[in-house]
């Protein structure tokens, strides 16, 4: 599971309710809760609004790390600044575009588009990057400007 044990975790600490998170992300409840079980995959930017909402880090939501949030943390997301970062990370890890397309099981093409900024990376492309290279997801999305060390 990438983060649904931990959102529902937040939720019910903070006592609310699938209905009110679903207005706060502005769709279905029964959208909202198909993400919290995983049947769908929350778009980074609903997961960005629920991290700002509580927050939290996407590593923590992400079960990275014990560590709630992190210092000087950006609300929002920069997909040029995001696409940047992921580029740059797979250049010091001498990783290919094809390569690292080759082990997310995507198109090459559309890790370029995230590598331009053009769109931002997927929920399970971001967390099987930081599971597996144990890279912050905040930091390669550009909320954080350090590196921090991960599980």
């Amino acid at each position: 599971m990438i983060y649904s044990d931990k959102l529902k975790e937040l939720r019910e600490e903070k006592n609310i309710t699938q209905q009110e998170l679903s207005n706060i992300l502005k769709i279905d409840n029964s959208l909202f809760a198909k993400y919290e079980k995983e049947y769908h995959i929350i778009p980074i930017n609903h997961l960005n609004t629920l991290c700002n909402y509580f927050h939290v880090s996407f590593d923590y939501l992400f079960n990275l790390t014990d560590q709630v949030n992190y210092k000087n943390t950006l609300e929002n997301i920069d997909s040029i600044k995001a696409g940047t970062r992921l580029k740059n990370w797979r250049k010091e890890n001498k990783l290919t575009q094809e390569k690292l397309a080759s082990m997310l099981n995507m198109a090459r093409s559309a890790l370029a588009n995230y590598e331009r900024g053009r769109n931002i990376i997927a929920t399970p492309f971001l967390y099987t990057i930081c599971t597996k290279y144990k890279v912050s997801a905040d930091y390669l999305l550009g909320k954080i400007d350090e590196l921090v060390d991960l599980k």
